[in-house]
């Protein structure tokens, strides 16, 4: 383990094995999302490999699929690949844009990459809590909730890979739960919790979860009584460049002045 990264993988391999059916809605829903974003697309794909740490899952839906481990470094088994699916492995990854490299270098030309993680905005109202609760009984806060991409950081790694065609776009999922001790359960089912290198190692006092559940119900919860949780899911997409695909116009290379865009623009409102 490299002392800089920021998480710990042999702890997410330990936590994802405590994973439970009950947990796993989060990434069904993802599952069931992308699979739809697939069948919009115009294009039969023969050959597909998943990256992901929950083989069983994708392979109800797509039982021929080859699944790679989302390790560091991938273990693809082919080359030239029609469709690489990667699947709410890149929030915890210590590369993100060196997975994206190696996803992309076993694609096909014009072949797709596809895939969801959470986004920057998963948890906050927890975030917030147990912080608020942190500083109040220490001064001070530790990490506790990981730190996630946000959208325009999702876009700058796919640029950075060199897909071409490249898009993201956020979803969020709301959650009610009956208290933050719900929450905490939900996340340990889902294989989710803190795998931070810089987590506290020392058994956390219960006054901290107990004064952060105070702060949650007073700021996050709804006129039953339970309390809004948010789950970001970042969804995107890129292609493997191809002659075919349709480019950029050069700075400079348009026929049009910006006064003869506008004036059409403004002929069409008056129509």
């Amino acid at each position: 383990m490299n002392q800089k990264d920021l998480f710990d993988l042999k702890a997410r391999i330990k936590k994802r094995a405590r994973t439970i059916k009950s947990g796993m809605f989060i990434q069904e829903f993802v599952r069931d999302e992308i699979l739809e974003r697939i069948k919009g697309i115009n294009r039969k794909f023969k050959s597909i490999s998943i990256v992901t740490g929950f083989s069983e899952l994708w392979l109800q839906a797509l039982p021929s699929a080859k699944i790679v481990s989302d390790d560091e470094l991938l273990n693809f088994k082919s080359q030239n690949v029609d469709l690489i699916i990667h699947s709410m492995g890149l929030h915890h990854s210590n590369d993100p844009v060196g997975q994206i490299i190696q996803c992309a270098r076993f694609l096909r030309p014009d072949g797709l990459f596809i895939g969801a993680c959470f986004g920057g905005q998963t948890l906050f109202e927890l975030r917030d809590s147990l912080a608020s609760a942190e500083i109040e009984l220490y001064g001070g806060i530790s990490p506790r909730v990981s730190p996630m991409a946000d959208i325009r950081d999702m876009g700058g790694l796919l640029q950075r890979a060199q897909l071409a065609l490249s898009v993201a776009d956020i979803t969020n999922i709301p959650v009610k739960y009956e208290d933050m001790f719900h929450l905490m359960k939900d996340l340990r089912n889902m294989g989710e919790t803190n795998i931070m290198n810089a987590r506290t190692k020392k058994l956390t006092h219960h006054n901290l979860f107990k004064n952060a559940q105070k702060y949650y119900q007073s700021k996050y919860s709804d006129v039953s009584g339970k309390i809004n949780s948010t789950y970001d899911l970042i969804f995107f997409s890129g292609w493997a460049p191809h002659a075919s695909q349709p480019k950029p116009l050069r700075p400079g290379s348009s026929t049009k002045t910006l006064k003869e865009v506008l004036n059409a623009t403004k002929a069409k409102s008056k129509d």
